[in-house]
């Protein structure tokens, strides 16, 4: 394991393909006199592969630096590089090509009430066109066994209302883990899961950066899962810090 809190990637990266090329990020909140500024002069390198986790305490920027990393809040200044397109004044059709290879893991979920587990993991393979092309049984097949890699075989059919709050947390660890995403973001993944299927989760996460070379970035307090990860990068007051 690299040593921890380096923002750069360590030596052995070197013939990775670069993912995540920040460079002096600035980002503020509000505008004029009442402008809060959230994040400063932050640079990250990420590359295929790799695990960085985020730490530092609530307020810090990690949950907004996180959103700007998936194309889901514009970047204001500096450069953010991602999957080799450039964020910085990105338009829609730049963000959906990001988006449709990234999976996203919040911690308020984000299932679709009206969609059963398995529905809603092949609901993350749908906006994936070369999963469409593949057909709804194909989706299904994959959905099913991701939902059963984190123990929900035999909840596939369950609706939301009928899942518990780290049920519904794996519906949505499985659902973005489907496709294999070239980038994976997570925020809290396992705040709601209890110590085995923490492990379990961030073992996925292992497997599918070390299988099929996804960059993955995870804002965590989990200190059971630290290990899991090649780097830990700290953000303390919107800056990267040594720890």
């Amino acid at each position: 394991m690299a040593a921890p809190n380096a923002a750069a990637g360590p030596p052995d990266n070197a013939d990775r393909e670069l993912r995540i090329a920040v460079q002096h990020l600035d980002h503020w909140f509000g505008e004029g006199e009442t402008a809060k500024q959230v994040l400063s002069d932050i640079n990250l390198s990420v590359h295929a592969g790799e695990i960085v986790i985020l730490t530092g305490p609530s307020g810090s920027g990690k949950t907004t630096l996180l959103t700007m990393l998936g194309g889901l809040r514009a970047a204001q200044n500096g450069s953010l590089r991602v999957l080799g397109e450039e964020l910085l004044h990105a338009d829609n059709g730049c963000l959906t090509r990001l988006r449709r290879q990234a999976g996203f893991i919040f911690q308020a979920h984000n299932l679709l009430p009206y969609l059963t587990a398995l529905e809603n993991v092949r609901f993350g393979l749908e906006v994936t066109p070369a999963w469409l092309e593949r057909g709804r049984a194909a989706m299904d097949d994959c959905g099913a066994a991701m939902l059963g890699h984190v123990g929900l075989a035999e909840r596939l059919h369950y609706f939301p209302e009928k899942l518990s709050g780290g049920q519904k947390q794996r519906v949505a660890i499985a659902r973005a883990l489907a496709p294999s995403p070239r980038l994976l973001l997570a925020d809290e993944p396992t705040a709601a899961l209890d110590k085995t299927s923490g492990r379990d989760a961030v073992a996925l996460f292992r497997q599918l950066a070390d299988d099929h070379g996804a960059a993955i970035v995870m804002v965590t307090h989990d200190n059971k899962i630290l290990d899991i990860a090649d780097r830990i990068v700290n953000l303390e007051g919107g800056q990267l810090v040594d720890g």
